[in-house]
């Protein structure tokens, strides 16, 4: 007579522990928002990187992918929780005002000069990228700018500057889009035009487009000048000044982004053989 009503109470205990411990009712994902640059999105790194922390930390991210100005403006207003981008004077500024802490180095690529196979401006035989643009000025030959803030826009006026020459919108070659990274490249490529480009980004985007590497060479270790190096940054925004953010979750992904484990999946994330991004946080280099 017994064994029916306890066979019920075990029924019932096993039933609270199955929903105690979350079957049939999944805990909803943490969500955590980066703010990043179009390169790390345009070039596929983050959908390759990102499943594994989501499913390590059941966490959704929500990628806000925009120039580095723009990425770390959002940050500075406490509109994301982490940031990702490549303009380290930028960087300093903003942890520098307060609004991030942890600055940490992730990864690396190169700049490029990519434009029209036939190189109307001659630019393929420049020893630094500054005389490259001087020739492109000079021949008048169409450059598309991505004039949105970013860190490639950042060094793109830098080049400029170097080449004592200061581009004017309205001179008919020189087009400023207000556009990412993917955009510019499409745009130059329908135009025929130059474009200083990541080389991740156009790795990722090259079967697509009608335009070739002419100033920058065939890998990060071939490009002629140094100053052409693209490093990238992660920082967590600072939750003394914005406690709305999620800051411990924030430090598990700049933490799980810089680990040796994951720094080897960047160097894993090739197109033809050839990686997009290189390596370089504090970890990876002290395996």
């Amino acid at each position: 007579m017994g064994c029916p009503r306890m066979a019920q109470r075990l029924a019932l205990v096993l039933a609270v522990v199955l929903a105690l411990h979350g079957c049939g009712a999944a805990t909803p994902p943490q969500k955590l928002v980066l703010a990043t640059t179009t390169s790390t999105a345009d070039s596929g790194l983050l959908d390759f990187l990102l499943p594994d922390f989501e499913a390590r930390y059941n966490c959704d991210v929500q990628i806000i992918a925009v120039g580095t100005g723009q990425a770390l403006a959002i940050g500075a207003k406490g509109d994301a929780d982490v940031v990702l981008v490549h303009a380290r004077a930028q960087e300093d500024a903003f942890v520098a005002s307060g609004d991030g802490v942890s600055r940490r180095d992730v990864m690396y690529n190169d700049f490029i000069l990519v434009g029209p196979r036939s190189d109307p401006a001659r630019v393929g035989g420049s020893a630094t990228a500054a005389e490259a643009f001087a020739r492109i000025a000079q021949a008048q030959a169409p450059f598309a700018s991505r004039g949105d803030g970013s860190g490639t826009e950042a060094k793109e006026k830098a080049i400029w500057r170097a080449a004592g020459i200061a581009p004017d919108p309205s001179s008919g070659w020189y087009f400023s889009l207000g556009q990412g990274m993917g955009d510019t490249l499409l745009f130059a490529s329908e135009k025929g035009a130059y474009t200083l480009a990541d080389r991740g980004t156009y790795l990722s985007m090259r079967d697509r487009l009608n335009l070739a590497i002419l100033f920058g060479g065939e890998a990060p270790d071939k490009n002629p000048d140094p100053t052409l190096r693209n490093p990238y940054g992660v920082i967590a925004v600072n939750p003394a000044k914005h406690p709305n953010v999620k800051y411990d979750l924030a430090m598990k992904f700049v933490d799980w982004l810089t680990s040796a484990k994951t720094q080897a999946r960047i160097l894993e994330f090739t197109i033809a053989g050839q990686p997009l991004f290189y390596p370089d946080s504090a970890e990876w280099k002290a395996r």
